[in-house]
């Protein structure tokens, strides 16, 4: 589900994937807020649908996180077949140089924490009350966005951050030093990423890699994240890309260029 907001409404693309289709099947497209009222049906063979939510409910970060639901089933003679739904969150945003953080137009300073998805006794096994746990600690210093180190975190931590309004940087498990053996893992890890969570209105960036020059920078890096960066602007049109440097390269750094 792709939204963009334009004045007071939002234009939303829905893309849905169908296995072992059939002649006169047709999908149908429900797009509802979040008490529960249908702002926009449709139904048609076709397996894109562009449509309008008129007056659009903006998601605004931890002052109003307001979600949509977006339901796709395919029917035959008027017989659901098989459905699927999402969440999803109408907002735009700017990154700039001289700003900051702009969100649906207006000033929104990010102050917020790293996270890892670990404790003491339980590793990365956490259970939905140990996510829960840790955003409320989170929301409780007055966070308004969160990194998710250095790989993909549970759904359930991704949906509360929907919820609750933080702004999201969540990115793939390329660490500390380039392995040149590690390419493909690096792009099917990055397309896992961006295919399972491309709904999280959270989500603003995608991270390409994590302190990667403490093992030096050479060639074989550099096109491994060109390669990276190039895939995920092919994948997702609507968000950034970023990396996490670390202190000892130098701003001029090609890597860092």
């Amino acid at each position: 589900v792709t939204p963009v907001v334009d004045g007071k409404n939002a234009n939303v693309e829905v893309e849905v994937f169908v296995s072992n289709a059939k002649e006169g099947q047709a999908v149908r497209y429900t797009i509802t807020d979040r008490e529960g009222n249908v702002v926009s049906v449709n139904e048609t063979a076709d397996t894109k649908l562009a449509t309008v939510i008129e007056n659009v409910h903006l998601w605004n970060g931890r002052k109003d996180p307001y979600l949509y639901s977006c339901s796709a089933e395919l029917m035959e003679d008027g017989n659901v077949l098989d459905n699927v739904s999402t969440r999803f969150g109408c907002r735009s945003f700017v990154i700039d140089p001289e700003e900051g953080f702009i969100l649906n137009g207006e000033s929104y300073p990010l102050r917020g924490v790293s996270r890892h998805q670990d404790r003491i006794g339980l590793g990365n096994a956490l259970l939905p009350e140990h996510h829960t746990e840790d955003m409320d600690l989170i929301c409780e210093v007055g966070a308004t966005t969160i990194r998710l180190a250095h790989y993909q975190h549970d759904q359930y931590f991704y949906d509360l951050c929907d919820e609750k309004g933080l702004v999201i940087w969540a990115e793939i498990p390329y660490i500390s030093r380039h392995m040149p053996g590690g390419r493909e893992n690096t792009i099917s890890q990055m397309k896992e990423l961006i295919t399972q969570n491309y709904n999280h209105p959270c989500i603003v960036v995608w991270g390409l890699s994590n302190e990667i020059s403490i093992g030096g920078s050479d060639e074989d890096l550099l096109e491994n994240h060109r390669i990276l960066n190039d895939l995920v602007h092919e994948m997702d049109k609507t968000r950034l890309t970023t990396i996490a440097a670390v202190s000892m390269c130098k701003m001029d750094d090609p890597y860092l260029q």
